[in-house]
């Protein structure tokens, strides 16, 4: 057995269907730049494997949430622009300017900090303004825009700053027809328009998310900032699945079957035993829980792939372990379980579990812990995409000149020719893993507003 396959759990990440993604999405806004979203560890994923990928396929911007994310691609090795939105005072802003990245602008104080730090970097500060065109959060209300904007300029007239681009965000860009989307793009377009007049000449003005960028073209301006969906996951529901959208998954969750056991009817299963056998059955163990990011929000309804059919996870979901019941079927000890991905065999969808916690699929990738390796394969920008545990096409052309071997190296070693995985397991430098990784978190108690995410 390779070492890959005796893996407890492994989150398979597909190189080639981001790739895939990051190509479809730039055809979605074909007359703007792309900015690869690679925050809380690339949505899960990874973030130095994904920003890698996402640049092969395009994408000349990387966006992060934190300047230590930025800071962390930079490290890495990755060149070319990279922005980072979340900062809070006292921030890394020197070294955020010496590495060249973009920093986001809300307020006065972050503005002074941003000045500040360009003086000790001996350098100015790649500065972009946010408004808050009306989603609440942060960006610069536009009461205060015009003291933001003339306190910018004037750092920029002396060369402490240069302001790089004008930006917002969506509040409901995943709601078809919301009367916000209108209200917010025509606030954008008036503080832009303010700006310009002032002086200010931005290399980029944005408002798109993923749901903008597949459905909204008029927000689409010079750059687009696409995040869940270049992971291959629908933004919402509402907006289709991601084949409907042209996207394929790129994470597939599986484990290995740890027992198998017999017991009889009225058996009690997990903590409070809320459910107990009907008949004489069998029960699966599965050994992934809540520590690896298992939401337990899902517990007695959360899908898995066992054995060629679909089961549910049976009572609660504990900190290391669930379990199924197999109803009398007998897989193996070690036999994979597919907890979600593109679902070519069969296998639930992030969205399937998204629905089983009364969440979003954004949440169900993100928290998946540091506990589950990553096993990336198709890292070639050559290779084709496709399921674990198969050299396939999915939706699309494969990629051009596509490698027909699928040897796969764990930890950087060999795993032996013949290995049906593609890649390595957590090949990304320790920086990358070491950027924000989410816990796993309660899901909102409201479904409708349960499906939002960024």
């Amino acid at each position: 057995m390779n070492e890959t396959a005796s893996l407890r759990a492994r989150a398979e990440i597909d190189l080639a269907a981001l790739r895939a993604n990051v190509r479809a999405l730039r055809e979605r806004a074909a007359g703007a730049q792309l900015m690869a979203v690679v925050k809380s560890d690339g949505y899960g994923h990874g973030a130095v494997p994904c920003a890698r990928a996402a640049r092969e396929a395009g994408a000349t911007w990387l966006g992060t949430a934190t300047p230590h994310e930025a800071l962390a691609l930079r490290a890495a090795g990755l060149d070319g622009r990279i922005m980072c939105w979340l900062w809070t005072p006292g921030g890394p802003w020197r070294e955020a300017i010496e590495a060249g990245i973009d920093v986001s602008v809300s307020a006065l104080w972050s503005l002074r900090e941003a000045v500040a730090g360009a003086a000790a970097a001996g350098r100015p500060a790649r500065v972009q303004l946010k408004a808050d065109t009306g989603l609440g959060r942060a960006g610069c209300q536009p009461a205060d825009w015009p003291e933001l904007v003339a306190e910018a300029r004037a750092a920029e007239r002396t060369g402490a700053i240069r302001i790089t681009g004008l930006w917002s965000h969506l509040a409901c860009a995943d709601e078809p027809g919301h009367p916000s989307i209108a209200a917010q793009l025509s606030a954008f377009r008036h503080m832009v328009a303010y700006a310009e007049k002032e002086g200010v000449d931005p290399e980029v003005r944005h408002l798109a998310n993923s749901p903008a960028t597949l459905t909204l073209p008029e927000t689409h301006f010079d750059l687009v900032r696409t995040g869940i969906a270049m992971y291959g996951i629908s933004p919402a529901p509402e907006l289709g699945t991601p084949a409907e959208l042209g996207l394929r998954p790129v994470m597939t969750l599986a484990a290995a079957v740890a027992l198998v056991k017999d017991v009889p009817a009225g058996h009690g299963v997990s903590y409070g035993h809320h459910y107990a056998t009907a008949d004489e059955t069998t029960l699966g163990l599965i050994p992934v829980g809540y520590a690896d990011g298992i939401p337990r929000h899902a517990s007695g309804r959360g899908p898995v792939l066992v054995g060629g059919r679909v089961r549910t996870a049976a009572g609660r979901v504990a900190m290391d372990q669930f379990v199924v019941d197999l109803g009398g079927d007998r897989p193996e000890p070690g036999a994979e379980a597919l907890l979600f991905g593109p679902g070519d065999r069969g296998e639930p969808s992030v969205e399937d579990w998204a629905v089983a916690a009364d969440t979003i699929g954004y949440e169900i990738v993100t928290r998946i812990g540091t506990r589950v390796p990553r096993v990336y394969v198709n890292e070639s920008a050559g290779a084709v995409h496709g399921s674990a545990g198969t050299v396939g096409r999915a939706s699309g052309a494969p990629e051009a000149g596509a490698a027909s071997g699928r040897a796969a190296t764990v930890n950087g070693t060999a795993a032996g020719a013949g290995s049906e995985a593609v890649g390595h397991v957590n090949g990304a430098p320790t920086t990358a893993h070491e950027a924000a990784r989410t816990a796993p978190t309660t899901a909102d108690p409201t479904r409708a507003e349960a499906r939002r995410g960024e």
